[in-house]
């Protein structure tokens, strides 16, 4: 029998919260050592301001445990989200993975899959489209990542202050993904499953155009994965348990 496909996303890893530094660790030494590929679909690290981020022992402990998974024949794959969007080349050397880009359409057991952080399809969110491209842009990355390192990292924390100050004034359905954009999107990538994290609401919705599910987040030691197999799509927890209120698709 084939390997299962792993999806996750969410996770925010940073060394305020152990407990899921913890999870993570198990699950990439558990579940992961079985599957044929890891996907990581996004804010993998809580925040990422460069690739200079490897000079912290922290954040090179996670880049050398994802290489280890790699080295046991797993295929690890990274799609930058809202928070790690400056994960370079430097950083995929370090883990041994393949960076991809947003969107991106896999077919590990023949149906397309098509696979996206979540970010670009909250298109009610008017205010942070228009962030998402400023910060998306090829030149203002390239100024960013020469400023001293000290000031990114006070400045992304100011950023991240004003982001969580601004969300908390706005309606829950500005956040979440728009209908049309997720339909727009399945159809230009020819795909009946859509997979996607970026939201913290997981569960596998019906749509028009086909499946789609929501990756959770991870927090406090709390998470989940969604695995996919010859027979479908499995949403899970940490404990291996089928999510509540999802069913294999």
């Amino acid at each position: 029998m084939s390997r299962p496909v792993l999806l996750i996303s969410d996770l925010h890893l940073s060394p305020a919260d152990p407990a899921t530094v913890a999870a993570f660790e198990v699950f990439i030494a558990g579940p992961a050592r079985q599957a044929q590929a890891l996907y990581l679909l996004g804010d993998l690290f809580e925040v990422w301001i460069g690739d200079d981020q490897l000079d912290d022992p922290f954040y090179a402990r996670i880049a050398r445990q994802l290489a280890g998974l790699a080295a046991s024949g797993v295929a690890v794959h990274f799609m930058a989200g809202n928070r790690d969007f400056l994960c370079g080349t430097r950083f995929a050397r370090a883990a041994g993975l393949t960076l991809l880009p947003d969107p991106t359409v896999i077919a590990p057991f023949g149906a397309p899959l098509l696979l996206m952080h979540g970010d670009s399809l909250c298109t009610d969110d008017t205010a942070y489209q228009r962030f998402r491209r400023i910060v998306r842009n090829p030149l203002v990355q390239w100024l960013w990542r020469r400023l001293p390192y000290s000031w990114r990292n006070r400045e992304a924390a100011q950023i991240r202050a004003r982001s969580s100050a601004s969300n908390r004034d706005k309606a829950a359905y500005i956040m979440d993904v728009n209908v049309d954009a997720v339909a727009q999107a399945m159809r230009q990538a020819g795909a009946r499953v859509l997979i996607h994290g970026h939201t913290h609401r997981p569960a596998r919705h019906a749509e028009a155009e086909g499946t789609r599910w929501v990756l959770p987040d991870w927090h406090a030691g709390h998470g989940g994965y969604l695995q996919v197999t010859a027979a479908g799509q499995t949403l899970c927890t940490l404990a291996h348990q089928p999510w509540p209120g999802t069913a294999a698709a």
